[in-house]
């Protein structure tokens, strides 16, 4: 689930930005060998050579060969992709977990930065800046009073680590600026979101964006925690998670099934198949698992649910996934640039390729998939595709393949309330900019709290739809009673997070906004009912 619940508006949007990445799931094949050696055509040649030589303007061919390269290896297929090496820069930060800045989270609010929180034992701390500091000057330049975006900033403040930027702070309203330097650093990525305890016996584990080479570390780390505190069973949520580095992956996948349990498989018309087996070394091995999956939940997230399902480890729930089981092999460039080549399928311990069909020069339609399935009910109605293939499970259940993972147990998404309002105000993100003015005008009563239960209880009383709704007719959306009081559940729900973010971080904005969720509160009801144990599951219990 999105942490906006907004299908209409952030659907096309995140599912371009996960075809767009590509979910690079081969990196354990490493760089191309010498059968991999990606030779100019001698006609690409001779037509370069004769722009060079004979057409009527100077032409830039390095540019020319950047424009044609990202056409020429999307023809392939949907994932094989050309990066330039600015874009490159971006996608290595969310693989490797880390960039480098000054450990600040902040929000442009009426055109000035606002820093919201800082990295614990990050280089902001150690210079001495504090939430809720504006940031008026980077080195010579105003960055206040103008209308500036989020990549705005983070191309200001980030930087080689080593490197100092000068910051030109304005402090509690105070007149003078105050002048801070800072010594950028590394700053990590976190890719687990939250953790947390949801009953004395259930741990749960949110996993962003993707899969990146710290990912195992982090979740480790988490299961240790839970673990330490009781849980017996854990719920993972998977939702939204496009992917990422395969040996993250299986390595997580190990922690869960029985020394040499068949994870996942992949084979290509150049590469033998390569098997990848648990070693009985995992710690959850008798633990209850439930999967959390949804349309958006891809590649390495596939392969996860995947794996529990065909070992009948535990339950997988939500709806159909989004299908991609291509994997890429990656040639870098001098320049930085990188070419990743679709090299082979992964295969499912039943034997699945979850891949679902594409037609060659028709990847609009494949990139529109997720938008068609909406449109179709397939969130809200079981799914209707006709693509899907049986297989069987190591304790003879059927499960399916071809087109994505199909759950153990559908669960449809939850539409109430989402209306021709409630989109247009959280598609100008004022939902989010209220709570953020809520937060700094009130931000001394409200760091006063000790637990995110306790502001959230305060936060009950308040009368933030209201304002909202005064906020967001000042800003030309009229008001409707009726769709109001439709949307005013999910309205003052997500605004509640956004302000338990800004006081409790990521954690507590997961915890309050996910509080009432039907998918988890399915998986504690599956667990705590005895139908997530192997048994169970191969005689499907879970149906009933």
């Amino acid at each position: 689930m999105s942490s906006r619940k907004k299908i209409g508006v952030w659907l096309p949007i995140w599912v371009s930005i996960g075809i767009a990445i590509g979910i690079f799931v081969g990196s354990k094949y490493g760089q191309f060998g010498a059968s991999g050696r990606m030779e100019s055509s001698g006609k690409i040649d001779a037509v370069l050579n004769y722009i060079r030589e004979s057409y009527v303007d100077t032409v830039n061919t390095r540019l020319l060969v950047e424009d044609a390269l990202p056409h020429i290896i999307h023809e392939l297929d949907p994932h094989s992709e050309y990066i330039s090496a600015a874009q490159m820069k971006r996608v290595n930060e969310d693989l490797e977990g880390h960039f480098s800045g000054i450990g600040v989270s902040f929000y442009v609010l009426r055109d000035t930065i606002v820093v919201t929180s800082i990295v614990p034992g990050g280089p902001s701390e150690a210079a001495g800046i504090m939430p809720w500091d504006r940031i008026v000057m980077v080195d010579d330049s105003l960055m206040a009073g103008k209308k500036i975006q989020n990549e705005d900033v983070l191309k200001t403040l980030r930087g080689e680590r080593g490197s100092e930027v000068t910051l030109g702070i304005r402090r509690n309203e105070a007149d003078d600026l105050i002048n801070i330097t800072v010594t950028r650093d590394d700053i990590p990525m976190n890719s687990v979101n939250a953790t947390y305890m949801l009953t004395d016996k259930i741990g749960f584990i949110k996993l962003g964006r993707n899969f990146g080479f710290n990912t195992f570390s982090e979740f480790i780390s988490a299961i240790s925690m839970l673990k330490s505190r009781g849980a017996t069973g854990f719920v993972i949520d998977l939702r939204g998670n496009v992917g990422g580095s395969l040996d993250v992956v299986v390595a997580m996948l190990n922690e869960f099934l029985d020394k040499g349990d068949l994870i996942v498989y992949t084979e290509g018309r150049n590469f033998p198949r390569a098997d990848n087996y648990a070693n009985g070394s995992g710690t959850c091995k008798e633990d209850d698992v439930v999967v959390l999956i949804d349309e958006l939940s891809a590649s390495a997230s596939e392969i996860f649910a995947g794996a529990i399902q065909d070992h009948d480890r535990g339950l997988v729930i939500g709806r159909r996934s989004f299908g991609k089981g291509l994997v890429q092999s990656q040639r870098n460039f001098p320049d930085g640039s990188v070419v990743r080549l679709t090299v082979a399928r992964y295969y499912t311990a039943s034997g699945r390729s979850i891949q679902r069909g594409y037609e060659k020069g028709k990847y609009d339609e494949y990139e529109m998939d997720a938008i068609n399935r909406y449109l179709r009910g397939d969130y809200v109605n079981v799914d209707t595709t006709n693509n899907l293939v049986p297989f069987t499970t190591l304790g003879g259940r059927t499960v399916y393949g071809g087109d994505g993972i199909m759950p153990d147990l559908f669960i449809a998404r939850d539409t109430t309330g989402i209306n021709s309002y409630y989109n247009a105000v959280v598609n100008r993100r004022l939902d989010e900019e209220y709570a953020m003015l809520y937060s700094d005008v009130n931000r001394e009563k409200l760091n006063s709290f000790e637990t995110w239960q306790e502001l959230h209880k305060y936060l009950l009383q308040q009368p933030l739809l209201l304002n909202l709704v005064s906020y967001a007719d000042h800003h030309g959306i009229r008001r409707r009673p009726y769709y109001i009081q439709e949307s005013s559940d999910l309205l003052d729900n997500v605004m509640h997070a956004y302000i338990v973010r800004n006081f409790f971080g990521e954690e507590g904005f997961w915890e309050a906004y996910y509080k009432d969720d039907p998918l988890i509160k399915k998986g504690v009801e599956l667990i705590e009912t005895g139908k997530t144990d192997r048994e169970a599951i191969i005689n499907e219990v879970y149906r009933g």
